[in-house]
């Protein structure tokens, strides 16, 4: 039997069952007075118009779902659906497009592209189980590089990259990767960032790029590098591999999933791709419960759609 064939991707009631899970393993939290479990669960009645899941909050008598305070909150998309579009987002390792998603639960592409646009925010390790402070540590290997992607707002080609959006990529090895948009990639910029995630007793590798030069990044650890000027990719464990197998894969979706990607939105594209690398099957991590910790990530955030007449709305 498929996957998607489960009764919470098709039935309503469900769904919500299905996130309640999810949400609220100690029982309903009511998102007005932050009780838990002691709420009343109001039968379902389409004739009253009493939506699904609905409870009242038997301390301040407030009504809610669970989707109050979610990223699915005042959503006209049916839950099982948005549950859909989850699944098929965690479990494609280079992405899913939005036409995809329009055609496999036949809605607009509007709403499929805003739909993709929540679920990446609800992704963003910000807001899933907050990372721990920094990466690394001693006896620990953090390797960094920077990739560029698509073209700046109204940039020229020039030379070398400087009209390409920059990423910078720190991953520990067999630990979480982070990437990071930034404006240009040089050693002011890229030590604050390196400095604010990685344990300064942590090893670091990288390639022969200047800024990286004479441990400009001041870890005790001590840097070790690899000239791929000169074609030397690797020497015994000195590599940077495993930032650049990252690169690849997120390439690979952007150029050949998503195709194209406006520099504002540049970072929650990130947000997916390392979410689904630092929740990948080899660390034990299989679909489902990728999905889940992501659906878990949907707590506490509310994402509204900007019209270009600026007016904000759901």
């Amino acid at each position: 039997m498929s996957v998607l064939d489960r009764t919470y991707f098709k039935n309503e009631e469900e769904a919500y069952a299905k996130l309640e899970a999810v949400m609220w393993p100690d029982g309903p939290v009511c998102p007005h007075c932050g009780v838990v479990n002691d709420a009343h669960k109001i039968p379902t009645n389409t004739e009253k118009k009493v939506r699904h899941g609905l409870y009242r909050c038997r301390a301040c008598k407030e009504q809610f779902t669970v989707t109050v305070g979610t990223v699915f909150e005042s959503s006209h998309i049916p839950l099982h659906k948005w549950l859909q579009a989850a699944y098929l987002l965690n479990s494609s390792k280079k992405g899913i497009s939005a036409k995809q998603i329009e055609r496999t639960l036949q809605i607009t592409y509007k709403s499929a592209w805003f739909m993709m646009h929540r679920l990446r925010a609800a992704m963003d390790p910000i807001y899933v189980t907050p990372p721990t402070p920094t990466m690394g540590g001693k006896g620990k290997i953090v390797e960094a590089d920077e990739t560029y992607i698509g073209r700046k707002a109204g940039a020229k080609v020039k030379h070398a990259f400087h009209h390409k959006n920059t990423v910078l990529g720190l991953v520990e090895r067999g630990g979480e990767v982070r990437t990071f948009h930034i404006d240009r990639a040089d050693k002011e910029m890229v030590k604050e960032i390196v400095t604010a995630n990685v344990r300064k007793e942590t090893r670091h590798y990288t390639d022969g790029a200047s800024w990286y030069q004479n441990n400009a990044m001041g870890l005790k650890g001590g840097h070790d590098w690899v000239d791929h000027g000169h074609h030397e990719y690797a020497r015994g464990d000195v590599h940077t591999n495993t930032i650049e197998g990252v690169f690849s894969i997120f390439k690979r979706g952007m150029k050949g999933i998503y195709q194209h990607c406006s520099e504002k939105h540049l970072h929650r594209y990130l947000a997916e791709f390392d979410f689904r690398y630092n929740n990948r099957e080899r660390l034990g991590i299989d679909d489902t419960a990728r999905t889940a910790t992501a659906l878990k990530g949907a707590r506490g955030k509310r994402v509204t759609y900007r019209r270009t007449d600026g007016i904000s709305a759901t």
